[in-house]
C-alpha cells in the first residue's frame, strides 16, 4: 500500500506572484510565535518548502504560505512565508494573497466594506485593512515591518558588469537597491532575462561582504533580494511612480513590483528627505502590474532610523486544491518532509 498525504492549498496570485496558500495537512509545529515556528521549520523541516516550490509539484517562481497557530494574542492567524531563497521574515505580496485567501475562504469571517484584522508573521504584526464588496476582497493594505537603510554607497565589482553601487535596505528582508538606469535598464518586460543573469552575478559577488544582523530578529542569512529602481516620475496630479523590478536568488524576477520592494524604497527616499508622511510611491513592474506604498512615519529599529509605511495592493483566488503527496514517489525527497505531514 502506498504511503499518501494530503495537503489543502489555495492558490492565489498579487501582481501575478503566485502564492500557494497551505491551509491543512501539516501538524502543529514547535514553537510558540510564527518566528520560532519558522526557525523550526527551516531547520528541521524544509522539505514542504522544497516539495511545494520544486517540479513536479510545483515552481521556485512562486511562494509558499504555511497557515498556523499564532503566538500574539492580538493575531487572528500566523503564516510562515517560503520562497526560493528560504525564508523570509515578511512579504507585502506574500500578506496580500494570505489576508484574501482567509477572508474570502471563511476562515477568517468577512465583513462587508473596510475590515480590519490583525496577522503574525515571522517579523511580527501585520496590521491589515481589507476593502470588502459583495464577498471579495477588493484591496488589502497591509503595515508590516518598518524599514531601515542599514548601509549608503556601497559598491562591488562584478566580473562582466564592472562596478555595481547599491544602498543596502531592510524591509523584512535585505535588499540591494540598485538605479537600473546606471546599467541600462529600463525595467522592461523584455529585459527579464538580462536582469536575472546581473542579480544572479551580481549577488554572488556582493553575499560574502553583506552579511547582517537585524537589531532585533538576529541572523536573517545572506543577501535574498535585488531591488532596481527605476527613474521617478511625477505626474501632472502630483503622485509619484517609478518602474522597478525584484530579483529573488536564485534565479526569479517578480511579477509584482513586490511590497518589501516598495517598503525599501519608500524608507531610501524618505530617508533622503523625498518623501515624507503621507507621501506615496506607486511602483510598476516589469510587466506593468502596481503597487501603491505610503509613507506613515518614522520610527527607529535598534539604532537606525526606520519608516513605518504600508503597501496597497489585491489579490485573486486561483484554485482550492488538495495535493497528493505519495511518500514512495522517488521524486519526492522524505528526509525532512514526512514527519511534518499529518497522517
Amino acid at each position: 500500500m502506498r504511503r499518501e498525504r494530503a495537503l489543502e492549498l489555495i492558490d492565489t496570485q498579487s501582481g501575478g506572484d503566485v502564492s500557494r496558500i497551505v491551509t491543512t495537512g501539516v501538524e502543529p509545529l514547535s514553537g510558540g510565535t510564527a518566528l520560532e515556528k519558522a526557525r523550526y521549520l527551516q531547520a528541521e523541516g524544509d522539505g514542504l518548502r522544497r516539495l511545494l516550490l520544486s517540479e513536479p509539484y510545483g515552481d521556485p517562481a512562486m511562494s509558499v504560505d504555511l497557515i498556523v497557530e499564532p503566538g500574539h494574542p492580538e493575531a487572528q492567524a500566523g503564516y510562515i512565508i517560503m520562497e526560493a531563497m528560504g525564508y523570509p521574515m515578511y512579504s507585502g505580496s506574500n500578506t496580500i494573497c494570505v489576508a484574501t485567501a482567509l477572508l474570502e475562504s471563511g476562515m477568517i469571517e468577512m465583513a462587508e466594506g473596510l475590515q480590519k484584522i490583525v496577522l503574525e508573521s515571522p517579523a511580527g504584526l501585520a496590521h491589515i485593512t481589507a476593502r470588502n464588496t459583495d464577498g471579495h476582497v477588493e484591496s488589502i493594505t497591509t503595515q508590516g515591518e518598518p524599514a531601515y537603510v542599514a548601509e549608503r554607497g556601497l559598491g562591488v565589482e562584478v566580473p562582466d558588469y564592472g562596478r555595481v553601487e547599491f544602498d543596502l535596505v531592510w524591509s523584512g528582508a535585505y535588499f540591494a537597491m540598485i538605479r537600473a538606469a546606471d546599467h541600462g535598464f529600463e525595467l522592461t518586460a523584455d529585459e527579464q532575462i538580462a536582469l536575472t543573469a546581473f542579480g544572479d552575478a551580481f549577488v554572488r559577488t556582493a553575499r560574502p561582504g553583506l552579511r547582517q544582523e537585524h537589531p532585533s530578529l538576529g541572523d536573517v542569512g545572506p543577501l535574498p533580494f535585488v531591488h532596481y529602481m527605476g527613474r521617478v516620475r511625477t505626474m501632472e496630479n502630483g503622485a509619484v511612480e517609478s518602474r522597478s523590478a525584484t530579483y529573488v536568488h536564485p534565479g526569479v524576477i517578480c511579477r509584482s513590483p513586490t511590497g518589501t520592494g516598495t517598503s525599501a524604497r519608500l524608507a531610501l527616499m524618505a530617508g533622503q528627505g523625498d518623501l515624507g508622511p503621507g507621501d506615496t510611491l506607486e511602483t510598476i513592474s516589469p510587466r506593468g502590474n502596481r503597487f501603491l506604498g505610503t509613507v506613515v512615519g518614522a520610527t527607529t529599529v535598534g539604532d537606525y532610523p526606520a519608516w513605518h509605511s504600508t503597501i496597497t495592493g489585491s489579490a485573486r483566488l486561483m484554485a482550492r486544491s488538495r495535493v497528493t503527496v505519495d511518500l514512495d514517489d522517488p521524486l519526492v525527497d522524505t528526509s525532512d518532509l514526512e514527519h511534518l505531514l499529518s497522517p
